[in-house]
């Protein structure tokens, strides 16, 4: 027979699970806040790769224009370069090849060390 004493109903919790719960929440919140920073780095990522190639895609297409209207080499990358700086990405080289352009540019993710690039080659249609 099990005495209960008086002014307790129920069972009594042994002394040492007193606070059990709040470790399992504090863990459980530390598990989300991990996974949510995680998310965020790859999204960080994943935007920056997304601009370098809006970057790439539009200053050659700017340079192989500006080359069909009669503008040599340099001037054609000096225009991709200006398209390129405007959409927040970096210039790392261009070059043309006869008509055609072909620009690799660079974009700095928030949250990742190392900067996202792409490659984009316009020019007439053959």
């Amino acid at each position: 027979m099990t005495t209960v004493p008086i002014g307790r109903v129920g069972p009594t919790r042994p002394q040492g699970e007193r606070g059990a719960a709040s470790v399992l929440a504090l863990s459980v919140v530390a598990v989300v806040l991990v996974l949510t920073m995680g998310g965020l780095v790859v999204a960080s990522v994943v935007v920056a790769s997304h601009r370098a190639r809006v970057a790439a895609d539009l200053g050659s297409l700017a340079a192989a224009s500006a080359m069909q209207d009669g503008a040599d080499a340099a001037q054609a990358c000096a225009v991709a370069h200006q398209v390129v700086r405007a959409n927040g990405a970096a210039t790392q080289s261009c070059s043309s090849m006869g008509a055609d352009v072909e620009l690799r540019v660079t974009v700095r993710a928030r949250l990742w060390p190392a900067p996202a690039t792409a490659r984009a080659r316009a020019g007439p249609q053959r």
